[in-house]
């Protein structure tokens, strides 16, 4: 005969791993922030930058700023091994984010 299923218990895990995933959305944000340099920016201005690109209907613009955002990703990670190297876009660590800002500074 069949065990029943335990919903409360796959549905607790579904919840941890839903709060696993938005923890490290929210690192991979702040990590970005770093690596491109925008923790210089005010939270204001930054929230700004971020409502403008968000309200952009112009595809063009859009497109141009996916092409910039690919080149920079493709910088960062130039020099890296095909196994360390992260082709879908997230950043990496704090530390790597910040030496590769730091490495291109006068």
């Amino acid at each position: 005969m069949r065990r029943p299923r335990d919903y409360d218990s796959e549905l607790k895990q579904l919840d941890a791993k839903a709060k696993q995933l938005r923890a490290r959305k929210i690192q991979q944000l702040g990590d970005l922030v770093v690596a491109v340099g925008a923790d210089t920016l005010t939270l204001e201005v930054l929230a700004g930058a971020l409502l403008a690109a968000v309200d952009t209907k112009e595809s063009s613009a859009k497109e141009a700023w996916r092409k910039r955002g690919a080149s920079f990703f493709q910088r960062t990670s130039h020099g890296r091994s095909g196994a360390g190297g992260n082709s879908r876009g997230a950043t990496e660590s704090p530390g790597d984010a910040a030496s590769a800002r730091d490495a291109d500074r006068p």
